[in-house]
């Protein structure tokens, strides 16, 4: 890419906004925040990139309960973005995709296919059991992140919170 075309890309991004309010849901039958690492990872990354941190919830690996509580902090006004961390995998309770995906309005395919190349660089070919996925509830993105605090700390880093500011420019309501 050109140097010019580099730059018009930075300036369309940086005509996003700067700051977002972030809910981060933790799914799991054994965690509490007291002992919630990859929460506490996804806080600390947002809050250095000047994001905040709206709120933060243990929910057991229940889709029922993972999905009313992704619906209520996605439709509240002061959350700008959900993070839900846990039950990616395949084993039997790991029910998160399932439990949210009939509430995505637009998915956004890019990111799992994204997530699992850069994990597959990292932890070969075992990124391919992971079910990390995004969408859109309304204006609101979604992520739904492995349990893992390397692999939270990779989608944060190199994905999310670099294009967060354009995607919830291109998201909101018009």
């Amino acid at each position: 890419m050109s140097t010019s075309s580099l730059s018009a890309v930075a300036a369309h991004h940086s005509a996003g906004r700067t700051r977002a309010r972030a809910f981060v849901i933790t799914v799991s039958d054994t965690r509490s925040l007291a002992d919630d690492r990859s929460g506490d990872r996804i806080a600390a990354l947002l809050e250095a990139a000047g994001q905040s941190v709206a709120g933060r919830e243990v929910v057991r690996d229940e889709a029922r309960a993972i999905a009313e509580r992704v619906a209520r902090a996605a439709g509240d006004a002061a959350v700008d973005l959900v993070l839900v961390t846990g039950g990616t995998g395949v084993a039997p309770r790991d029910v998160t995709p399932e439990a949210i995906a009939p509430l995505l309005d637009r998915r956004l395919d890019g990111f799992g296919e994204l997530f699992r190349m850069l994990s597959f660089e990292e932890i070969g070919p075992a990124a391919m059991l992971s079910r990390a996925c995004a969408g859109l509830i309304g204006a609101t993105p979604v992520f739904v992140l492995p349990g893992s605090t390397a692999a939270v700390e990779m989608a944060l880093s190199r994905l999310i919170l670099p294009e967060l500011g354009h995607l919830l420019a291109l998201a909101a309501p018009r």
